[in-house]
């Protein structure tokens, strides 16, 4: 072995190190990661982010780097294992090193879209048309319930009305407000 690596020029061993080194850290990565820990979190961090920014699209990342050093190294590898110049080798490694970054990017972008909190937010009520389940009073007068698709669920949920008149079971009404109680304040559409 230690003929073999000797023989090697500087460029060889330089591939052959960073393809190894790559694929050794990439492969831990994903071990850890099948069994449930979080490699990206290199700190111990306490903070409360009360705005939802969303999921980032995180072309940067520890992974996404030993997964440019592996690809990088192995199609090094395979380009000067088949007489591809010095240039070219170099060169397709490093884009095959990238759209591996954007592969793996892309892959776990994807994957934490898939989670959802399940937290329903009253406020993607505004707008949605539903249909009175148990009659409320006019004027506020008395609490009862509306059917309404929130969140890609059909919800039973407590309204109030601002109507002159009764609002009775089958009655369809739009969802105008949502109180700080979170009461729905509706209008009725089939007056």
């Amino acid at each position: 072995m230690e003929n073999w690596f000797a023989a090697l020029t500087v460029f060889e061993k330089v591939y052959w190190i960073v393809a190894i080194a790559g694929s050794a850290i990439l492969l831990v990565l994903v071990i850890i990661t099948l069994i449930g820990g979080d490699v990206d979190d290199l700190g111990d961090v306490d903070t409360d982010i009360e705005a939802d920014t969303g999921i980032d699209f995180q072309f940067l990342s520890f992974k996404n780097l030993m997964g440019f050093f592996t690809i990088f190294g192995w199609s090094g590898i395979a380009c000067i294992e088949n007489g591809v110049s010095t240039g070219l080798t170099v060169f397709i490694s490093v884009v095959c090193g990238l759209l591996m970054m954007l592969a793996m990017a892309s892959l776990f972008y994807y994957l934490a879209k898939l989670q959802s909190s399940g937290t329903l937010k009253l406020s993607n009520a505004v707008n949605q048309i539903g249909e009175v389940y148990l009659t409320f009073g006019a004027n506020r007068t008395r609490i009862g319930k509306v059917s309404v698709n929130v969140q890609g669920t059909l919800r039973e949920l407590q309204a109030l009305t601002d109507e002159d008149q009764d609002l009775v079971q089958g009655n369809v009404v739009k969802v105008h407000e949502v109180t700080d109680t979170g009461i729905l304040i509706v209008n009725l559409l089939n007056k």
